[in-house]
């Protein structure tokens, strides 16, 4: 992991879900699968080990979801397997996929087909042997090697067809899986996603996947996942990563009263839209089991909120997090560091707000661009400020992109480090901190037992600006990594700019429902 020391697994190691959900899919539907979490607590440390777990289950069909800034080591992957096993199809998706799309297969030789969307319909049609031809939400090449789009499938319309997703097929699962420190009080712990799409638009989010379509699962499909994780696993505190969980109104309040109908002793974390709540809602999330809420609030600084979180106010952050606290539960909130426009001064403004709102628990993200946000364009183009576009080092981690505010990278560095240092010895922070010893049990359980580690942690998060510079280390870029990819931002756009490129032609083929596809004879696949 190039660029700032990873402390991602040392705070919190999640599940997979997204290619749990497939691999469950794929084996309702009589394809037997393997499962390999390369970020797992039992995953080797070099590609030609976890590559070498791969090969073992002699797969037919390699799956791979890789986020942006493991794309290069989903792809450095993907060669070694076609080089033992030339006769595997790989198959990529996820967001970093499905948001650049075809230019993808003009780089990359070692990968077979490109999933756009949704995954369950086209991985499930690839294993039933389909002509790729026939297979929506793919892009594939043709026999003269051409880069053939195929047009989008309709979205699952009812998430409650999908099985649960396969756990039990993750090794350590959840003992070596934790969540974010001190965002619990139960332990073991695990995550679910209970909708998919958002219907808002926020400037530095990617909806490529999704789109704007928002569909969820049931409130009793809802509750029989959280009885299924508790019964099977002995979960007992689940974060729910939903873009947003509140949406449907109607929904959270059936769930709340079946969970407290039928109590599950299960506690949850969830996120809610800063404005859009009631002290209604709030009194039901806290007697159903809700611990803590979390809310995007990503500046305090006016402009850059109208700018990239349209519709948040500084008084409506205010007001719902007095009403969070009024009914007893911990309010979190999510920040993003490093968006274009991003001054010193406008950091200081929101690190003074986020210390005013007395949080129990906040969030400060590095900001990365995602080619399929709609502030992509506006980082590429020079006129914001600088960006590297080196995939590994988009991670939130780094800060990639840096505004023309700043002098340089390390003063962002050193800032970022300022406010940390500022929220958690702040003594209200403390004082909270004090109070729930008890209760953070667990987490300080895990921070006794990676001692180590929290110290280098610790060190780093101390630096001011001349140590980061005098720290600071160059990373060679990846050398197949191509730069300058337009983005997938539509199929209607994307089939228009490739149109009149060659090699690539494009595929007009009905929409197949996923639910309307059915299982032939099972080759055996692996999700990498």
């Amino acid at each position: 992991m190039p660029g700032q020391p990873d402390f991602t697994l040392l705070a919190n190691r999640m599940a997979p879900i997204g290619i749990l959900q497939l691999a469950s899919w794929l084996e309702k539907h009589g394809h037997p699968t393997q499962l390999h979490d390369c970020m797992g607590p039992y995953a080797p440390a070099s590609l030609e080990a976890n590559v070498a777990q791969i090969i073992a289950t002699k797969p037919e069909l390699v799956g791979f979801s890789a986020t942006t800034s493991g794309f290069m080591d989903a792809v450095d992957m993907a060669e070694q397997i076609k080089q033992k096993l030339p006769h595997v199809k790989t198959f990529f998706g996820n967001v970093h996929t499905s948001s650049i799309g075809a230019p993808l297969l003009e780089h990359f030789p070692e990968i077979d087909y490109l999933c756009i969307g949704e995954g369950e319909g086209a991985i499930l049609d690839v294993a039933n042997g389909m002509a790729p031809k026939d297979i929506a939400n793919i892009i594939y090449r043709d026999d003269a090697g051409r880069a053939v789009i195929n047009e989008r499938r309709t979205r699952i319309l009812d998430l409650d067809e999908l099985p649960f997703p396969a756990y039990e097929k993750l090794a350590g699962f959840p003992h070596g899986y934790h969540l974010p420190l001190f965002s619990y009080e139960k332990r073991w712990g695990a995550t679910m996603i209970t909708s998919r799409g958002c219907p808002y638009t926020c400037s530095f989010c990617d909806r490529t996947v999704y789109e704007r379509l928002y569909k969820y699962n049931s409130a009793q499909y809802v509750h029989d996942h959280i009885r299924h994780l508790r019964d099977t696993f002995g979960v007992h505190h689940i974060n729910i990563y939903d873009d947003l969980f509140t949406a449907h109104k109607k929904r959270i309040h059936e769930l709340c009263e079946l969970l407290i109908a039928k109590p599950l002793g299960v506690d949850f974390n969830c996120a809610i839209r800063t404005g859009h709540t009631s002290d209604e809602m709030l009194a039901l999330l806290k007697r159903a089991g809700a611990l803590m809420v979390s809310m995007g609030i990503e500046s305090a600084d006016p402009g850059m909120m109208e700018r990239h979180k349209t519709g948040v106010t500084l008084e409506a952050v205010k007001k719902t997090v007095e009403q969070i606290h009024t009914a007893g539960l911990r309010a979190k909130g999510l920040f993003i560091f490093g968006l274009p426009g991003e001054t010193p001064e406008t950091l200081k403004k929101t690190s003074d707000f986020i210390l005013e709102l007395d949080l129990d628990e906040m969030n400060m993200t590095k900001f990365s661009p995602m080619y399929g946000a709609p502030i992509w364009d506006e980082c590429v183009s020079g006129k914001e400020g600088d960006f590297n576009e080196d995939w590994r080092l988009m991670n939130c981690l780094n800060f990639v992109f840096k505004p023309n505010g700043f002098e340089s990278r390390e003063q962002m560095d050193a800032l970022y480090n300022w406010h940390v240092r500022r929220y958690y010895d702040s003594k209200a922070y403390r004082r909270r901190f004090s109070k729930r010893i008890w209760q953070h049990r667990w987490s300080l359980w895990h921070l006794l037992k990676n001692a180590p580690r929290v110290i280098q942690a610790a060190r780093y998060f101390s630096a001011n600006k001349a140590q980061i510079e005098a720290a600071a280390r160059d990373f060679a870029p990846h050398p197949r990594q191509p730069r300058g990819l337009q983005p997938f931002l539509s199929p209607e756009l994307q089939a228009d700019a490739l149109a009149a490129m060659s090699p690539v032609k494009i595929s007009r083929k009905p929409k197949p429902k996923v639910e309307d596809a059915t299982a032939i004879a099972a080759p055996r696949i692996q999700a990498a």
